[in-house]
């Protein structure tokens, strides 16, 4: 059996999926989730995540024939792509990899668009993703709301019950609440206990999702086209009295996988059994580009070479005309240039020079 390795790389750490190429939705041979390092560096959490998996596989006398990792900046790129050196690893954009796997189980829209609604530990990274081209329509990211600062509010209402938790415990205690309605937390110096729920905890979130809620407008507001379904991704988004929320603030349909923190890495699976370049970017819609709507038909090659030259013959017999009567033309003025059109995967766009 052939055994690919995908991991997602964040500001948190590590997560890896070890599989096989045909099986990455199944439970996965091996995985591993390796925090990051207080001081540490995204690639060294990504090298050492690399390095268990290859051991696991060893054990198991199979070898990993391919990897890819996820990455949501350029600039944690760049750091993996150093630490890699001549390393035949992948390195993918994050919602690329979000977006196939997917609709590799069926979740994702034919059509359409989503929002990407990306809850990691330092952040929020929306995105507005067409589901057809894997193209990015906008993006944006906020710290407003965070898993660190779940972590913090957390910390914050045991102290008031008087429970002291460092980030650790405050945040293993917000993921239970992700399972169970009701977690007791214990101060293990004076051995004092606080009872917190999990609608405690979604009073304490209130207004960090309803800033999130009026930032997701906003990037529709941007491209100006209706999504339809919201799919919230990382860790925080287990819980489910947040997607409740959600659902209700944003008024979108909610995709949802189980494990939403191991999308981008199964997605990096599916990708790295393709045995893709050692940099894989998602496309993105450039400013003043227009898309398409959904009932439209996208004029055939013929139409639009026709179209082409009826306009260059036009043009021509203006110029004609112009030369025929004496006058000069001038020269636009500036600010003025026509603008240009460009051919991108078979529909016409238009930019200004």
């Amino acid at each position: 059996m052939v055994l690919v390795l995908g991991v997602s790389a964040g500001a948190s750490g590590a997560r890896a999926v070890l599989t096989h190429s045909d099986q990455p939705h199944l439970p996965p041979v091996d995985r591993i989730r390796l925090p990051r390092r207080a001081g540490g560096s995204v690639d060294e959490a990504v090298l050492a995540a690399i390095r268990r998996l290859r051991v696991a596989a060893l054990a198991r006398d199979e070898c990993v024939t391919a990897t890819a990792v996820t990455c949501r900046s350029e600039v944690h790129a760049d750091a993996i792509r150093a630490a890699l050196g001549r390393s035949e690893v992948g390195i993918v954009d994050e919602p690329l990899a979000q977006l196939r796997y997917l609709r590799f189980t069926g979740l994702l829209p034919a059509s359409g668009t989503v929002i990407l609604y990306d809850l990691g530990c330092s952040g929020l990274t929306i995105t507005h993703a067409d589901c057809r081209t894997d193209t990015i329509l906008a993006s944006r990211r906020s710290t407003v709301l965070s898993g660190d600062g779940y972590d913090a509010l957390l910390r914050w209402q045991l102290a008031r019950g008087g429970v002291l938790a460092d980030a650790r415990t405050s945040r293993a205690h917000r993921e239970s609440l992700s399972r169970t309605r009701v977690v007791t937390a214990t101060d293990t110096d004076t051995g004092g206990r606080a009872v917190v729920t999990r609608s405690d905890l979604a009073e304490l979130c209130e207004a960090g999702l309803h800033h999130s809620a009026s930032f997701v407008r906003q990037v529709i507001e941007e491209t100006g086209v209706r999504p339809d379904a919201l799919v919230p991704l990382g860790g925080c988004s287990r819980n489910p009295t947040l997607r409740e929320d959600l659902a209700q603030l944003i008024g979108l349909p909610i995709v949802y996988d189980p494990e939403p923190d191991y999308v981008s890495a199964r997605g990096a699976v599916l990708l790295a059994a393709q045995r893709p370049p050692a940099r894989l970017r998602m496309r993105r819609l450039y400013a003043g580009a227009t898309l398409a709507t959904r009932d439209s038909q996208r004029p055939g090659r013929r139409k639009l070479l026709a179209a082409v030259a009826v306009t260059a013959t036009l043009g021509g017999a203006v110029a004609g005309l112009l030369g025929t009567d004496g006058t000069t033309a001038r020269p636009p003025e500036r600010g003025t240039a026509p603008t240009t059109a460009q051919l991108t995967d078979g529909s016409l766009h238009y930019k200004q020079n």
